[in-house]
């Protein structure tokens, strides 16, 4: 069983697990999926205030609190009970691509040469960390919700402003990839 834990899903496997969260979601009682949503329940939670945007029975939503914390207990119980033996596989354009830039390692999920401590203080991590860190924040914000949010929830329930931010975070992700990381990595 472990063995089979361990390695990739097919996508049409975790497709379909992902996809069936929707009417799962919408049966146990009208519930949105979503994860950006959660920072504001949080906030409304342990900083009471006098301001407009956090009063609200966040007490309603704590059920989307309980899920975020089981995607992290999930993650951790993966990651550490379920390492997959196998070396990461890149492909070959990518990796060529990425030795231009400066990064080999592909020890782990994501380069270290990318995210490390070490590579934190410098301007590179600082753009990618702080700069991109706001940029999604104000992005999911300025968008209504985040990609999981409006690219599953929102396109199922065919809902046109959803449609229109998962076409503009699709477009963004291209062109960071492909024109503004670059620039980045040259720094």
């Amino acid at each position: 069983m472990k063995e089979f834990l361990q390695q990739p899903w097919p996508w049409y496997v975790a497709g379909a697990l992902i996809g069936l969260i929707v009417p799962a979601l919408l049966i146990l009682g009208n519930k949105h999926f979503g994860i950006s949503a959660n920072l504001r329940h949080a906030c409304a939670a342990c900083f009471p205030s006098n301001i407009n945007f956090f009063k609200y029975d966040w007490k309603k939503e704590s059920w989307n609190l309980f899920f975020v914390g089981g995607i992290l207990i999930g993650a951790l119980i993966a990651a550490l009970g379920l390492p997959d033996p196998n070396p990461i596989v890149v492909n070959p354009d990518l990796v060529n691509e990425l030795n231009t830039y400066g990064i080999n390692d592909y020890s782990s999920m994501v380069p270290q040469q990318l995210v490390s401590w070490d590579s934190l203080f410098t301007a590179r991590g600082l753009i990618m960390m702080v700069g991109g860190g706001f940029l999604v924040g104000f992005g999911s914000r300025y968008a209504g919700g985040c990609t999981s949010g409006h690219a599953i929830m929102g396109l199922s329930n065919l809902q046109w402003p959803s449609l229109v931010a998962t076409c503009c975070f699709m477009a963004g992700g291209f062109l960071m990839a492909n024109l503004i990381l670059p620039l980045i990595m040259k720094l």
